[in-house]
């Protein structure tokens, strides 16, 4: 392995990281901002869609024109902008200030996830499922340390070191970005036109991962809404607010259990056993489980959900791995999408009931998740098995 590569990997990780914490900050911090800005909560409900939108822009338009710009200058620009949006933040005399700065972050951001799994899709051409589950295990560390380091600025008197701290971090990976070689893989990466979309969203591979993602990922949207509100009702306060935290640490080993098994496995397989646990476990949690158990089940579900994303990705962009910008883009995309749509529906059935009565619905997009996953398993034992019989046939 070339220094640069290493050197790209490990830049990316530390940016990774970084951004885990700043999304985690995000919800810790709304409390303070409540009473600091002395705004109503309908307004704190902006925070969301404002580091949302920009961000889902910017993926899509860069994502797709991976193979025509240049990788070094678009990322180091995209952590430019980053840290300046963390520093408005941080020192922002309004709300509405606050929240633009949240706005232009997060397309800024943008321009850095656009590019960042790509390249490492073409760095790493075999391990992509490896590769991809370490680099969100370390977004998930960076999240899970995120709400501490928002309790560690509020013992030093104010939830604007937070952010301040955020754009040194930022600042310093610039530098990092900026001095570093271009990346050797510029070739790899075909530019995306109108008519190779449209067929790369017909590839069976895509679309499963798409439908997968959309399920999978707007249960998690449900649990990092919901899950704190269920827990209040099912456990004592010291332990209902630790359930987040429960979930997120549990993250970080289930994202390097799967890189390791991924390529060992297979990733349709390795999807396959993953969900089918879910759902018992879901079941055993939301359906079954009192008190201290409750935070068990959470635990087991942040083990086994945490390696869906990433290895649902490689998947897909195996294959077509001449465009894992617009596949990565696509699969960010569909994500974010379900990410908040998922939760809002769920929010309109807690209002007609309780948490207790909705939580376990997240079943049913659970169950066509896993009837997605077996589908596209039964699909690859076919393709797979008809080579072998038009050898006999020869």
């Amino acid at each position: 392995m070339s220094r640069n590569r290493r050197l790209w990997t490990l830049t990316i990780f530390l940016t990774v990281a970084v951004a885990g914490a700043t999304i985690q900050v995000r919800g810790a911090v709304l409390p303070t901002l409540e009473g600091f800005y002395g705004v109503p909560e309908w307004q704190l409900g902006l925070v969301a869609p404002a580091g949302t939108v920009g961000y889902l822009l910017v993926m899509l338009l860069v994502g797709s024109s991976a193979g025509r710009v240049d990788t070094r200058t678009v990322i180091t620009i995209g952590a430019f902008g980053t840290a300046a949006a963390l520093l408005v933040m941080g020192v922002a005399p309004t709300f509405l200030v606050f929240l633009g700065a949240m706005a232009v972050r997060g397309a800024t951001m943008g321009l850095v996830r656009a590019l960042d799994r790509p390249l490492l899709s073409h760095f790493y051409p075999g391990n992509r499922g490896r590769v991809y589950n370490l680099y969100d295990g370390v977004w998930a560390v960076g999240a899970a340390l995120g709400p501490l380091a928002v309790v560690a600025a509020l013992s030093l008197g104010s939830w604007r070191y937070v952010y301040l701290g955020l754009a040194a971090l930022v600042v310093a990976l610039v530098v990092a970005f900026w001095r570093l070689d271009p990346p050797e893989v510029g070739g790899n990466e075909e530019p995306l036109t109108r008519e190779s979309l449209v067929v790369l969203l017909r590839r069976p591979e895509v679309l499963g991962t798409l439908a997968v993602l959309f399920f999978v990922i707007g249960i998690e949207g449900s649990l990092f809404t919901w899950l704190p509100y269920y827990a209040n009702a099912e456990l004592p306060d010291r332990f209902a607010e630790l359930t987040l935290t429960v979930m997120l640490a549990a993250y970080v080993p289930g994202r390097l259990v799967c890189g390791a098994l991924a390529e060992r496995v297979g990733y349709l397989t390795l999807l396959l056993g993953v969900i089918a646990a879910l759902v018992p476990a879901f079941a055993v949690t939301f359906l079954l489980a009192e008190g201290l158990w409750v935070l068990g089940g959470v635990a087991a579900i942040g083990l086994l959900v945490s390696g869906v994303f990433p290895t649902a990705v490689a998947y897909g962009t195996d294959a077509a791995p001449e465009y894992s910008g617009p596949v990565n883009a696509v699969a960010s995309a569909t994500g974010s999408t379900a990410f908040a749509t998922l939760p809002a529906v769920m929010g309109v059935v807690i209002g007609g009931s309780d948490a207790k009565t909705a939580m376990p619905l997240l079943l049913v997009p659970l169950s066509l998740a896993l009837v997605v996953v077996v589908l596209a398993k039964v699909a690859e034992s076919r393709r797979n098995r008809r080579p072998a019989v038009d050898a006999a046939d020869d």
